[in-house]
């Protein structure tokens, strides 16, 4: 089947969730950070996903500012960083996330293929907006589907289902697109065309599916289609 629809994770696909710790690691005063910020970006995101899980499990759903917050306080108390101004300088720079340097040029490569582009992320629909207008990549999008609409992180299928809900299309008629192998192993289960954009080279997750295909980043991605 014809792909019709591109549908994209935000959060370490689009947009680079190291940023904020490294963009404040470079301000005057924080030597510190400097020193431990690769660390504490990843544990901040390892945690956010961590505790998305786990409220996916249990049912105890909040916004992912929440857990986004929540994450961060763990980090910063892993790394004996006990600073409130530093803790809400990273807080605001995670609404203004760089995206990747590839993330234009492929979005506009789809749009001119006459493709529908969105998003489909954890993220809240508030976060989503703010880090799509940061970045500049609006125009490129159809839609912004967030996990605010049906009170579920992903992977939960209520959560895919708004992608067929939002375009009217079939599962198979979707490329979903995650840099979390995880992702694109429960949508690759789902029904979609999944591609797993391995940024940081890790092996493959063992799951009850895999993607369709394996990209190191997103520049070659519309050659697929």
């Amino acid at each position: 089947m014809t792909i019709e629809v591109c549908v994209f994770d935000a959060y370490g696909t689009l947009f680079d969730v190291a940023a904020a710790a490294r963009q404040a690691a470079s301000e005057p005063g924080q030597d510190r950070l400097a020193a431990i910020w690769p660390e504490l970006a990843e544990d901040w995101r390892r945690k956010q996903l961590e505790y998305s899980w786990l409220r996916a499990v249990t049912g105890d759903y909040v916004p992912f500012w929440q857990v986004t917050c929540d994450g961060l306080d763990w980090a910063m108390d892993r790394a004996g960083l006990d600073d409130p101004e530093l803790r809400e300088r990273l807080l605001a720079l995670y609404w203004e996330l760089a995206a990747y340097r590839d993330v234009p040029g492929t979005l506009a490569r789809l749009k001119a293929a006459g493709k529908a582009c969105a998003i489909l992320s954890n993220g809240s629909r508030d976060m989503l907006e703010g880090a799509v207008d940061s970045a500049g990549i609006g125009l490129y999008l159809d839609a912004v589907l967030s996990v605010d609409a049906v009170g579920v992180f992903k992977p939960a299928a209520a959560v895919y289902d708004l992608v067929g809900a939002r375009f009217g299309c079939a599962r198979e008629a979707v490329l979903f697109v995650s840099s979390n192998g995880w992702d694109a192993g429960c949508a690759a289960s789902y029904g979609f065309r999944s591609v797993w954009v391995n940024r940081s080279g890790q092996p493959q997750d063992r799951l009850m599916a895999s993607p369709a295909h394996v990209l190191s980043d997103l520049a070659t991605l519309p050659d697929l289609l």
